[in-house]
């Protein structure tokens, strides 16, 4: 499932893209998670200018001018491209998106877990009404070791499972906290209650630089993620443990091992992690 990073990567190419343009007409191809309503689509989003495009956790928002717009995920597979008038669309593409000057903008989602439909944009800050419960951005100044601190307090959760809770912070998600536990030393299986405050200072460092740096390598392709232009990402060349069950800890001589926690594999070493 495409992370922060991969959603971030997006998001940047579709502002560059789409920003000042204008959606003229959208179809929808194949079956989707959630119906598309053309009849919404033509009162918040065609005919508008798009504003540019923005991210909350693993949400992409299209906004477009007088409050409309359009709120996607990615899901599993999903992604987005452009394409000029006339290529053929693929196999697996649900919704196009025509603009002005005939380009279109193509959702792709082969497995169908993911979404893109219109939506109003309420508030101060225009963000749809369903991600109003979201936890804090991990990227935002605002976020601190003493924010995570104060909501572990009590909780008898799995350190890697906590910070994988969007209500506690959004966009970590398996790659990412198996990689931010590994750098900051955390042993995965820790509860989250028992850790010190040096250890969350420890942790929030981590999350944010492992971060950055895949937003900077443009994210991990790992299984189906690409960026919009179709080039995959580059920083599943730069992971440490995820994805490397058996093989030498890249710190010292012990093995990576691979647990199961919440349904989901968490990569870490023993020797390192405490």
């Amino acid at each position: 499932m495409p992370e922060l990073p991969e959603v971030e990567t997006v998001v940047r190419a579709l502002d560059q893209a789409l920003a000042g343009r204008v959606f003229v007409a959208a179809r929808e191809l194949g079956r989707v998670r959630l119906p598309f309503s053309q009849e919404e689509t033509k009162r918040l989003v065609l005919g508008r200018r798009i504003v540019g495009v923005r991210r909350r956790a693993k949400y992409i928002v299209i906004e477009c001018a007088a409050a409309g717009g359009l709120l996607a995920h990615l899901g599993m597979t999903g992604s987005f491209r452009l394409e000029k008038p006339g290529v053929e669309v693929g196999k697996h593409d649900r919704i196009v998106l025509t603009l002005a000057d005939g380009e279109e903008l193509r959702y792709a989602d082969p497995r169908r877990f993911g979404f893109l439909k219109p939506v109003g944009l309420e508030g101060q800050e225009r963000w749809p009404p369903e991600l109003a419960r979201l936890g804090p951005e991990p990227l935002d100044p605002a976020f601190r070791a003493s924010v995570l601190e104060a909501r572990a307090v009590g909780r008898r959760t799995p350190v890697k499972t906590f910070i994988m809770d969007q209500a506690t912070v959004v966009g970590v998600g398996n790659i990412y906290a198996s990689e931010a536990l590994f750098r900051s030393r955390i042993d995965p299986r820790r509860l989250a209650k028992d850790l010190s405050s040096a250890e969350w200072r420890r942790l929030v460092a981590a999350i944010r630089k492992i971060l950055r740096q895949a937003i900077q390598s443009g994210g991990s392709s790992i299984r189906n993620y690409r960026r919009v232009d179709g080039r995959e990402g580059g920083f599943q060349r730069s992971l440490q443990v995820y994805g490397r069950g058996g093989e030498s800890c890249p710190a010292c001589d012990g093995e990576v091992e691979i647990i199961r926690q919440g349904g989901r594999s968490t990569f870490f070493c023993p020797r390192c992690q405490v």
